[in-house]
């Protein structure tokens, strides 16, 4: 594709900043919702604050040549619960959270090493285009179902309480929204992207997604003020509540209406060090490096696609040893501030294909602009406030952009041969269908799992070219 800025080159002015602004509410959602399911203390500010500083440690090692931002990971939340199990302090339990980034940075490190002496050739021959292109296919397409259940989400949420016969009460949580309502503003926010990203000129075409969830925002900001004005609980989309909660938690006025210094992880690490025992050290070891291993499989993949969108591959400039390297010690830094380990994002890489915009300079503006965004309360707020209906119309254009690079790296393999079919439907069904493997603690995810069956399947018919 023709990129309207390429890696090395600089948009100017005001451009940059809107550019940058772009990319981070691209990553946004995904960065601050790891902390909030995890909760345990964990804050989504520290976690923005943690991804940019991973971001900038990333670019450092990559030389500013690989144009992808780094955000909290996912596939270690079972990890990050095990830091907090068996009923520990939240001091020891956050310095569990950075023990655990270590270990897995430092997997990255010693496969970067190996890496570093025997090349990537092997790598090349172990995921050609056929096991590749249909795993970061997947990557897009298993996270569908998030992208539609928050198309349908409105952000207002009242408890009811419910009494059993036994005299049990439980409480159910209830969104006030209509579905109807919510899918209304996800697809006004979703067209005016596509509109923007097709009919757009100059600037429109190279911000869509700001304007797609400026719209959408304000939108849904209509519906939930005639929903409050009205009783029209149908129409309540936005937790307006956000903004009370984070600039007056105490409902008293104070600094912290304007400012306020993230929750960082290491702060409250130094007050658990007297609790750490040999028996917790080597249950973090083994709930997150078997993770890290799993997540090399997705940190090639996001690579393969980010190097067919800006055309230059990525795997030998700057070099696989360098990006495992600045995603390793990038996730020990991001950590060390915001408690999760970092991965690159694939909305980061769909951000630069729908907009053309590769520039690194864009990406590190935007680390540097979440390290900023996590100390102005306002920002963070408004930011929680983006209500889930409009944030799934975001997500179905990049995830679903995600899905589509990964068919694209299929079109110059020929599937009329037995090999490459069975190869690329064997990824496609697994990942599709959710396979996973547990085995104890330890959870294979439904994409490595996928990838591990595809790298099979291609060794075992390695020798066939029946068509």
């Amino acid at each position: 594709m023709k990129l309207t800025y390429d890696v090395a080159e600089k948009p100017k002015g005001l451009s940059l900043i809107t550019f940058a602004l772009q990319q981070m509410l691209a990553i946004l959602a995904a960065t601050i919702a790891v902390p909030m399911i995890v909760k345990n203390g964990m804050t989504p500010a520290a976690a923005m604050f943690g991804a940019g500083v991973g971001t900038i440690v990333y670019q450092v090692f990559t030389r500013r040549k690989s144009p992808v931002f780094l955000g909290s990971s996912f596939a270690f939340l079972d990890s990050m619960a095990a830091a907090f199990a068996g009923g520990v302090s939240m001091q020891l339990g956050f310095l569990g959270l950075i023990l655990g980034a270590f270990f897995a940075g430092a997997v990255y490190v010693v496969i970067s090493i190996l890496v570093n002496k025997i090349g990537v050739n092997w790598l090349n021959k172990l995921m050609p285009a056929v096991v590749i292109g249909p795993t970061v296919a997947i990557i897009g397409l298993s996270l569908a179902g998030n992208a539609i259940g928050d198309l349908k989400t409105g952000d207002v949420i009242v408890e009811n309480q419910i009494v059993s016969e036994a005299g049990e009460i439980t409480v159910e949580k209830v969104m006030l929204a209509s579905p109807y309502a919510a899918i209304i503003c996800g697809l006004v926010t979703l067209f005016v992207i596509m509109i923007c990203s097709s009919y757009g000129k100059k600037i429109t075409k190279l911000i869509p997604f700001i304007i797609g969830i400026a719209v959408g925002y304000v939108l849904a900001l209509i519906m939930t003020l005639i929903g409050n004005a009205a009783g029209i609980d149908e129409l309540k989309l936005i937790d307006l509540s956000v903004f009370s909660n984070y600039m007056m938690p105490d409902g008293k006025a104070s600094i912290n209406m304007i400012f306020s210094v993230p929750k960082f992880t290491f702060l409250e690490a130094l007050r658990g060090t007297g609790e750490v025992t040999g028996t917790y050290v080597i249950s973090i070891l083994a709930a997150y490096v078997p993770v890290a291993f799993v997540v090399f499989a997705e940190h090639v993949a996001d690579h393969k696609n980010l190097s067919s969108i800006i055309e230059k591959d990525l795997l030998t400039d700057p070099g696989l040893n360098r990006t495992l390297l600045g995603d390793g010690i990038g996730s020990m830094a991001g950590a060390f501030f915001g408690g999760s380990p970092n991965t690159t994002y694939g909305e980061s890489i769909a951000c630069v294909a729908i907009t053309g915009n590769a520039s690194s300079i864009t990406i590190l503006v935007a680390a540097f602009g979440c390290m900023i965004f996590s100390f102005i309360t306002p920002l963070i707020a408004f930011i929680d406030s983006i209500p889930s209906c409009v944030m799934g119309g975001v997500c179905i254009s990049l995830y679903g952009f995600i899905a589509v690079s990964g068919l694209k790296m299929l079109q110059k393999v020929d599937l009329g041969i037995n090999k490459n079919l069975f190869t690329a439907s064997v990824i496609l069904i697994a990942g599709i269908g959710g396979l996973s493997l547990q085995f104890g603690d330890v959870k294979i995810t439904t994409i490595a799992t996928a990838l591990i069956l595809g790298i099979i399947t291609n060794k075992v018919l390695a020798k066939s070219d029946q068509k």
